[in-house]
């Protein structure tokens, strides 16, 4: 059970606790009951999201156009831009400061639309977008008869108010459940809650594969808002028309549409606790399990007149073996002093793991092979991402 506000506290002890310097059975049974009841409230990352406070942005904290076959984590981490069919709208999506005063809340994710698509197509949806690995969710126990529920918490404000839908969608056997939500006051923040019913039914892969999704639906053609939401856990094949059953806002109908969210919490059990707010550092970590970013590369080698190797250990071990890319060309330095910056980016991985790799950049000229370089300015980025 979750405990909200102030926590339950063992009593002290009176005189009539001890007796001759020893603790009564009885007061060391009833502290014993307390501390349990405290226990729960103080497990540590007991928010199964990452990064649900949206302070951690990497990549970008604003990408503009952001629309038809854009399905990615654009700004903030592990939180994605995900769509089907081909939607003519696009959005700003950026990290903000809108948030709800007084929570403790720094940071939200915002979509911004700025070009409008005022009728969907049927088979058009699009959404705020969370994937889990498997081996994050086996203490829910689905699939068993002592599956545990799920509760949702989150702020949300827009200026969009009626009915909107979140699902979830069990990658490992093509099952979903969704619940709608309603915001009820234009551009205010409102704290919603949701609870999920237990799935007896498809244990999910206990590995780092794509296990579970959850989708905030910002908008959806009929093919999937024609049914009724899926409160129960069903087979997602057959009943595409329950995934966002009840849906009735279209975030993309005019380019004086926004949409804020910050403090995403989901948790087994019933209840909702407090936001569970980590360090910085600690989140940016867990981010850096799907995605990583390095400026300087550390030590390299020219392996001729235009190329550079070498390997280095990432920051934390990534969820698997990563892929590789550049955002901006990069500058190296060699041991003489001597600055040699790349026409244009370019980046190879040569082997890797989840903890490290070899690497090559090219597109460099009048380096001498066999110099020790280091890679001084310019981004490179290794992905994970589920």
């Amino acid at each position: 059970m979750a405990y909200i506000g102030k926590k339950p506290t063992a009593a002290p002890l009176t005189s009539s606790d001890v007796t001759d310097g020893i603790i009564s059975t009885a007061k060391i049974a009833d502290n014993a009951v307390t501390a349990a009841k405290t226990s729960y409230y103080d497990i540590p990352f007991r928010n199964l999201i990452i990064n649900g406070a949206m302070d951690v942005a990497q990549r970008s904290t604003s990408v503009t156009g952001v629309g038809n076959g854009d399905n990615a984590c654009q700004t903030v981490d592990r939180f994605s831009f995900y769509e089907e069919g081909s939607i003519s709208g696009e959005f700003t999506m950026s990290q903000d400061t809108d948030v709800p005063a007084g929570y403790g809340f720094a940071k939200s994710t915002k979509f911004d639309c700025t070009t409008a698509d005022a009728s969907l197509a049927v088979a058009e949806v699009f959404a705020l977008e969370y994937k889990f690995e498997g081996l994050h969710l086996q203490h829910l126990k689905k699939g068993t008869s002592s599956a545990e529920s799920l509760t949702l918490s989150f702020w949300v404000k827009t200026n969009k108010t009626g009915t909107y839908v979140v699902n979830f969608y069990d990658n490992d056997n093509d099952r979903h459940t969704s619940q709608n939500y309603t915001v009820s006051s234009s551009n205010t923040w409102e704290k919603k809650t949701i609870t999920f019913a237990p799935d007896t039914s498809g244990a999910l892969t206990n590995d780092n594969t794509l296990a579970l999704a959850m989708y905030f639906i910002l908008g959806s053609g009929t093919n999937y808002t024609s049914g009724s939401a899926a409160t129960a856990w069903e087979t997602f094949t057959g009943n595409a028309t329950n995934w966002a059953g009840g849906q009735n806002v279209n975030l993309l109908d005019h380019t004086d549409n926004n949409f804020w969210i910050t403090g995403v919490q989901l948790e087994f059990g019933t209840s909702a606790s407090d936001f569970e707010f980590l360090p910085y550092d600690v989140n940016l970590q867990r981010c850096q399990r799907y995605f990583q970013t390095y400026t300087v590369m550390g030590t390299m080698g020219a392996r001729n007149t235009t190329d550079v190797e070498g390997s280095f250990e990432f920051h934390t071990p990534m969820r698997a073996s990563p892929s590789a890319s550049q955002s901006t060309a990069k500058v190296f330095r060699d041991m003489y002093g001597g600055t040699f910056t790349q026409s244009s980016a370019a980046i190879s991985i040569v082997d890797s793991s989840d903890k490290g790799l070899f690497v090559g950049m090219g597109n460099l000229s009048s380096l001498t092979q066999g110099r020790i370089m280091c890679g001084k300015s310019g981004i490179s980025q290794f992905s994970s991402e589920l």
